[in-house]
């Protein structure tokens, strides 16, 4: 009876086996690289910079105060169509060797990270205000079709200090509406014309935060007409808003 009430062994192919096998392993080796990576984490956030560290760093930002008043004392950038068209100028650098009066220039023009960018009218304080922030930035007079792709895919409005996601007509209307402005289209206008609530329409946007460029950038200092990515490109500056949009 035990005979026939016992239930044969079922067998299980090798490949299964053998498959089985190879993927604990591969768990085995996903865990421990984790483990790695959160040691190293640990370590990163544990890590003491070394006196010689800070002189280096004290020296770059000096560096940089230096050059920043050099170029103020320089012939200021002329503006090629003034107070006609929008000027968008996007940060393209980090703060490594950053002076803390450069970043409080950049801070003032609303450019808290790398790959922000706003709209501003090209006015003799703002030209300033570039000549001081020039390694770190890029800027030029965008187009309708780029205005209109920034707002439609990247606006944020900003209320009360907040990001609020642009989901409807209804959130520009209540904050605009006395300005006779009462959709994204009336924005595009104002933008683009540097209409008289110009001024009310940027201060309404959140600074756009686009994407990292796939190509276009050489990570450099340089000023964009010498080769490099920084500084005034002109109508080419619409290239870089499409592959960064």
């Amino acid at each position: 009876m035990e005979e026939e009430n016992s239930k044969p062994l079922n067998y299980i192919p090798e490949v299964i086996l053998k498959k089985r096998k190879s993927n604990e392993a591969w768990a085995l080796r996903k865990k421990e690289q984790l483990q790695q990576k959160n040691l190293q984490s640990r370590k990163n956030k544990d890590f003491i910079k070394k006196p010689e560290d800070f002189i280096f760093e004290y020296r770059n930002r000096e560096v940089d105060l230096i050059r920043m008043k050099r170029r103020v004392k320089r012939n200021r950038p002329e503006l090629l169509i003034p107070n006609s068209k929008p000027l968008i100028i996007i940060r393209i650098q980090g703060k490594n060797d950053m002076h803390p009066k450069t970043r409080k220039v950049l801070y003032s023009l609303g450019l808290r990270r790398i790959f922000s960018a706003v709209f501003v009218k090209p006015t003799e304080g703002i030209m300033a205000k570039l000549q001081r922030v020039e390694p770190y930035v890029t800027y030029g007079y965008p187009n309708l079709k780029s205005i209109k792709e920034l707002i439609y895919k990247k606006a944020h409005a900003k209320i009360d200090k907040r990001k609020v996601p642009l989901t409807d007509n209804n959130i520009i209307e209540q904050e605009l509406g006395n300005f006779g402005i009462v959709c994204t289209e009336d924005m595009v206008h104002q933008i683009d014309n540097v209409g008289p609530h110009f001024k009310e329409v940027v201060y309404f946007l959140w600074p756009f935060d686009l994407d990292k460029p796939a190509e276009g950038l050489k990570g450099s200092k340089t000023l964009f007409k010498d080769g490099g990515d920084t500084g005034n490109r002109q109508d080419l500056i619409n290239e870089l808003i499409n592959k960064m949009n």
